[in-house]
């Protein structure tokens, strides 16, 4: 492809969170409301777009490693193609990316790829563009019509931070918290429904901090937005994700034992079990605040499966207050889990603290994580078998004639039998392994 020629294909890559993939999935909507359509599986693109998380390790490295893998793809088979980085390094490194790679067309922020279609024009045109603005709901409004979904959709409703973790960049990357309209959302989640979703997950980087007036103006939570879903006849499941503790509200812990469409899962971090340790960080919890808001949980909904995030290595963590860590896992018994080793980012509290621990001792300390954590999630596996549940199919496994689905409980469950996307059957978890299960079909639940 030449730069004066219109990319007539394209392909989005995106790295991280779920808020990622739902970006990602929007920015391919609107380059196809332009007429280029996304490239062939295995086959190359006109168009890159990196959409990116500045969360992992290395994150700008990685970046500049992607786009260096694709400008010597491109040489290899004689093609130029378009690249443009999105999301959060695209909005911490924007004018740097510009300088250090000059293959990189277009450099748009997390915030403002509603534009992106604009900018492509631009770019055709010879116009190198940085588009790091960070207007406050206007993405939302600008982005094209839901039409096909998976069975599995995701939401966002609620964007940014204001918790300001001493680790973390989504407050500088992502921007303040601003929750969309209720209004907007529940339409939002018709139009999903009506194009094929079974199953919806609501986002956000503090998700339960989402504040919104209902239809007759009065103030209402996240339980309120969850209940008004709930009565969308086709809609069968809702989640939401990720929590924030200092969030957590009443109703919306009431909310998971009265509502019977809201899946039996939480997933909120904790990043350690040392109260100094989550005093550095600038949590607001403390281990045992924490511990006593997922009692509240169990209480109301017994089946609930647990998951966290967690942090190793954060400035001055000692052995222990690692143990502390290691602690509170076992005490909670968690479904799942994300673990990480601190990684320090620039601009951030926690990159200047003095005490950075060496690599090989995080290296040795989320082994030990990652083992009491894969530990209890197959144990909860295992609990699981003989449990009959309904599974949303949602693609195709990794052998020949198999299907992978999730349960109410967010584990992935297999299937030998001959089902398609967007089936949900009614099954017996009949084999667990330490991320998976195996089930046995009953009966197909009707849509």
């Amino acid at each position: 492809m030449k730069t004066s020629d219109t990319p007539r294909t394209y392909k989005v890559k995106s790295f991280g969170c779920q808020m990622n993939v739902y970006d990602g999935e929007r920015m391919g909507e609107l380059l196809e409301a332009k007429g280029i359509k996304p490239a062939a599986e295995g086959e190359d693109a006109d168009l890159v777009v990196l959409n990116t998380c500045h969360i992992r390790e290395k994150a700008t490295e990685k970046v500049y490693s992607d786009i260096g893998r694709i400008v010597k793809a491109g040489n290899k088979a004689g093609r130029d193609p378009m690249i443009a980085v999105a999301g959060c390094v695209a909005q911490a490194e924007g004018e740097e990316i510009m300088k250090r790679a000059p293959a990189v067309g277009i450099v748009v922020g997390p915030q403002a790829y509603h534009r992106l279609g604009d900018m492509v024009t631009k770019a055709v045109a010879g116009e190198r563009g940085t588009d790091t603005d960070m207007p406050e709901d206007a993405k939302f409004a600008a982005l094209p019509r839901r039409r096909k979904v998976a069975p599995s959709a995701f939401l966002t409703v609620q964007e940014g931070c204001d918790k300001f973790c001493t680790y973390c960049v989504v407050p500088y990357t992502r921007g303040a918290e601003i929750s969309r309209p209720y209004t907007d959302l529940v339409e939002e989640a018709k139009r999903l429904v009506d194009a094929g979703a079974r199953e919806i997950t609501l986002l956000g980087q503090n998700v339960n901090a989402w504040r919104g007036e209902d239809t007759a103006g009065h103030s209402v939570g996240l339980e309120g937005l969850v209940k008004e879903l709930a009565n969308l006849p086709d809609l069968e499941r809702i989640r939401y994700t990720t929590s924030h503790p200092n969030d957590m509200t009443d109703e919306l812990i009431a909310a998971h034992g009265e509502i019977d469409k809201l899946m039996p899962y939480l997933h909120l971090p904790v990043q350690s079990g040392s109260d100094r340790v989550l005093k550095a960080m600038n949590r607001s919890h403390t281990a045992q605040s924490y511990l006593r808001l997922l009692d509240r949980f169990r209480e109301v909904r017994p089946d609930i499966a647990l998951s966290g995030d967690f942090i190793v290595g954060f400035p001055g963590e000692t052995e222990a207050e690692f143990a502390e860590t290691l602690h509170i896992v076992d005490a909670v018994r968690y479904a799942a889990a994300f673990s990480f080793k601190y990684s320090p980012r620039p601009g951030t509290p926690a990159a200047n603290m003095d005490d950075q621990i060496a690599p090989e001792v995080m290296d040795e300390r989320l082994q030990r994580l990652q083992t009491a954590l894969g530990r209890h999630q197959h144990a909860f596996n295992q609990a699981s078998l003989g449990k009959t549940c309904d599974v949303l199919i949602e693609r195709k496994g990794r052998k020949p004639g198999q299907w992978l689905g999730k349960s109410p409980w967010l584990q992935s469950v297999f299937f030998d039998s001959e089902l398609k996307i967007g089936d949900m059957v009614r099954a017996e978890l009949v084999q667990a392994g330490p991320s998976s299960l195996q089930g046995r079909v009953l009966d197909s639940v009707p849509a």
